[in-house]
């Protein structure tokens, strides 16, 4: 196998890797429904886990161009990675597939927090309690 296969195959292994991790199907799925880009914060109060547990997941995932970061201001906003890419399409629509019942709290919860944007952009910051040490419990 020529280097270039051998590139090829070691990026459809990581990207199926990076998927090997329930925590990291919740955020694919979350930002595949809501088809926008979400602040970490949102996924953090959504997932109900820890920002640094959720910022590991990101960047596993970003590793394996599932997904890209922006940052703005303060705030880092994830979006799944552009591109007609069909395998990355086709990982997508299995994880969408999963059933609605499996993820519905999420879903439930990242709709609450959206609602709470302003201007289309999360400005509040983590605002469980429990997930925010400077909320206080």
């Amino acid at each position: 196998m020529r280097l270039k296969e051998l590139w090829r195959v070691k990026a459809f292994v990581e990207a199926l890797q990076s998927l090997a991790d329930p925590t990291r199907l919740r955020i694919v799925r979350l930002l595949a429904d809501s088809r926008k880009e979400l602040c970490v914060c949102e996924l953090v109060d959504a997932l109900e886990s820890p920002q640094y547990n959720v910022s590991r997941h990101l960047r596993v995932l970003r590793q394996a161009g599932l997904v890209t970061e922006r940052k703005e201001g303060r705030w880092v906003y994830y979006g799944l990675s552009p591109g007609p890419d069909r395998f990355r399409s086709i990982l997508v629509s299995a994880i969408q597939s999963i059933p609605e019942s499996t993820l519905a709290k999420d879903r439930k919860e990242l709709a609450g927090r959206l609602k709470i944007r302003e201007g289309g952009k999360c400005l509040k910051g983590i605002l469980k309690s429990r997930l925010n040490p400077a909320l206080g419990r």
